[in-house]
């Protein structure tokens, strides 16, 4: 629970050592018995130790003709080390201790005389090392205080964060200063790490984990990148006007923007803004090596997240279960945003718990819980036993014409004939789905009757269509919708889902120099009319899936598939699903070079969709009696305006 004003004292250390020896004495049984089901805060936050070392990563990536080191700061409880006892690590790598900051208020590190740290941003330190871990933050090699290069998610990321844990694990080199100083061993650990982070934290968490370094036990990436390529490009359309050298530029400290030289035109030349699959985004896909991941994964995402989409969780959580990893998984309305900020006495209970199973090895039953946690209305939260849920199958849906010219239907049966629009990059996807049902030029819209019943779609779908391109380049969007009306979180506001209250609530002690009380916040929600449940893009001249965009034949007709994103939603009985093809989502994909007019061939053209129940839950759900459709206004939330250069990282 929140402690609502600022924590005087812990329990005396002499109160703990009493425990301790207490412990000791019993019999193995009553020991059982006394086992604890959690970490408790026994140990001094004021008395921690705080330590800065630098970590030899092996690389010369600044080619300054000696090895980088990364800085590592540390907080770790005193007590502990004066009992012999080695404490488990939580870990947060990130580029932005200086920069940009962390969290919902912007926090950076700040420092004493001696140059340790004295606040760590966020509430991890404060909350656990009187419970026993230590927390470690890492500045990526080129930020902050650390040597070396931004290579954004390449080998000097992953090997910054990596080095790290093997410095933890006894195998590799640390020092107490930048250059020169004495060896510094980390004897006071059990070696056991879990890393954590959001964004661009949350993604080293990922590339860290798919080294399949010894020692890292657990992850928790929070709206974090699977694979580089797909927060730049989906299926060779670009996302952004802008590419990772770009991004490094951003974040890198002075002196590396001056050193980096040879880095930065890596990032450029092997980057193109073709959309072409280059080895520099091989090299940046953790998915491809799912199978070397040991540690656990409790993954968070925001449905709604337009800066790392849900493109980055259905991949990256399906070939993990293939590999066997144990996960667990909430999935928010929100857009890029940290569960501490939309869910936090929950999320804060979990992840101590998560923790303690992982880390500590405490059998507290979170692993015996549902896999799933997933927000069906803000603030509403739903569980399941399985993600996505027993007996969920894909189903092929099929457009047809309907009654209307231009306002079709969507169904199990296959469809016939053509269905034309033309890319208009002046409208988005709020736009197609106000206007389903009146016929525009600018998308195919094909809508079910109104349900019966609920019907549940959760998981990634596949929207297959063969189409017939004007011009030498397309670009193609896919979205599913659930017409009517609703109240959701507004994840097109600044927010992304959330208001920031003025009152504070404080997890964990605090320090005159390092707080852990943090401004509460509240759902922004908005009252909507359709609320779109899955989006995908591609680029047409993509369509062999070879990973080299080609010039189209105009005349010509093309098959692509494009993979939606993954998503878990109920469809309301007396709403109707909705799927719509059209060119260029606005804001959200940068339009082609041509305006092309596409011609749908609606027999060649479906959607494959994962329903709770399958193919019967689909005919159930769209037969039986007539069911009128509430009447509302058709309006959505708005997608944000096109950003040029999108961080991983930012919610504002």
């Amino acid at each position: 629970m929140p402690i609502r004003t600022r924590p005087t004292t812990w329990r005396t250390l002499a109160t703990a050592a009493t425990a301790a020896l207490t412990a000791t004495l019993l019999t193995p049984a009553a020991a059982d018995a006394a086992a604890p089901r959690e970490s408790r805060p026994v140990h001094s936050y004021a008395d921690a130790i705080r330590e800065a070392v630098w970590v030899d990563t092996g690389l010369d990536e600044d080619l300054d003709g000696r090895t980088d080191r990364v800085a590592v700061d540390i907080v770790r409880p005193r007590e502990a080390g004066r009992a012999g006892h080695k404490v488990p690590v939580i870990m947060d790598a990130s580029p932005y201790y200086s920069c940009c900051g962390r969290g919902n208020e912007s926090q950076t590190k700040t420092y004493d005389g001696h140059g340790d740290i004295v606040r760590m941003p966020l509430f991890y330190d404060n909350y656990f090392v009187p419970r026993g871990y230590a927390v470690v933050g890492v500045d990526l090699a080129g930020t902050s205080r650390s040597d070396g290069c931004v290579d954004v998610g390449g080998r000097s990321d992953i090997r910054s964060a990596k080095a790290v844990v093997d410095w933890l694990n006894g195998r590799a080199t640390a020092y107490s200063s930048r250059t020169g100083g004495e060896r510094v061993r980390a004897d006071w650990t059990d070696g056991s790490t879990g890393m954590i982070g959001k964004s661009w934290d949350g993604t080293i968490a990922n590339g860290v984990a798919a080294t399949g370094v010894e020692g890292l036990k657990t992850i928790v990436p929070v709206a974090a990148i699977s694979s580089w390529y797909d927060y730049y490009f989906t299926q060779g359309a670009p996302l952004y006007d802008s590419g990772p050298d770009w991004l490094a530029r951003y974040v890198q400290t002075p002196e590396a923007r001056e050193h980096c030289t040879e880095v930065a035109r890596e990032l450029t030349d092997g980057a193109p803004r073709t959309g072409d699959r280059t080895p520099l985004w091989t090299e940046r896909d953790y998915v491809r090596a799912a199978k070397k991941v040991r540690a656990s994964v409790f993954l968070v995402h925001g449905m709604q997240d337009l800066n790392v989409r849900m493109q980055h969780v259905g991949p990256w959580w399906d070939a993990l279960g293939k590999n066997g990893v144990r996960r667990k998984i909430w999935l928010s309305q929100t857009g890029h945003v940290d569960p501490f900020d939309f869910r936090r006495a929950e999320w804060v209970r979990t992840l101590h718990r998560w923790f303690d199973h992982e880390l500590k090895g405490i059998d507290n039953g979170i692993d015996r819980e549902p896999v799933a946690d997933i927000e069906r209305a803000p603030d509403e939260w739903v569980t399941s036993t399985a993600w996505p849920p027993r007996g969920t199958h894909a189903v092929t849906l099929r457009p047809a014409h309907g009654a209307r010219d231009g306002v079709g239907t969507l169904g199990l049966r296959p469809g016939r004939g053509t269905a034309s629009f033309t890319d208009d990059p002046a409208l988005d996807e709020t736009d197609w789905a106000t206007r389903i049902d009146t016929p525009t030029p600018e998308k195919a819209g094909f809508v079910t009757r109104p349900l019966t019943r609920d019907l549940r779609l959760a998981g990634s779908s596949r929207v297959t269509v063969t189409v017939t391109p004007s011009t030498p380049t397309a670009h193609l969007s896919a979205v599913l919708v659930d017409l009517g009306p609703d109240t959701i979180r507004d994840y097109a506001d600044a927010g992304e889902g959330i208001v920031t209250l003025s009152e504070r609530t404080c997890w964990g002690a605090s320090t005159e120099g390092d707080s852990s009380c943090y401004r509460e916040t509240r759902a922004k929600t908005a009252d909507v009319g359709h609320t779109v449940v899955s989006r995908g893009w591609a680029d047409l001249g993509e369509h062999a899936g070879t990973g080299r965009g080609e010039p189209l034949v105009p005349g010509k007709r093309y098959t692509i598939g494009l993979d939606l994103a993954a998503a878990d939603h109920v469809v309301p009985r007396g709403h109707r699903l909705a799927l719509i093809v059209a060119g260029t989502d606005r804001g959200l994909i940068d339009p082609p070079a041509d305006t092309p007019t596409l011609t749908l061939d609606l027999a060649r053209t479906s959607a494959r969709v994962p329903f709770a129940g399958g193919a019967a839950a689909f005919a159930r759900a769209t037969s039986g009696p007539p069911v009128t459709a509430p009447h509302t206004a058709p309006d959505g939330v708005r997608p944000p305006a096109a950003t040029a250069h999108r961080v991983p990282g930012e919610t504002r």
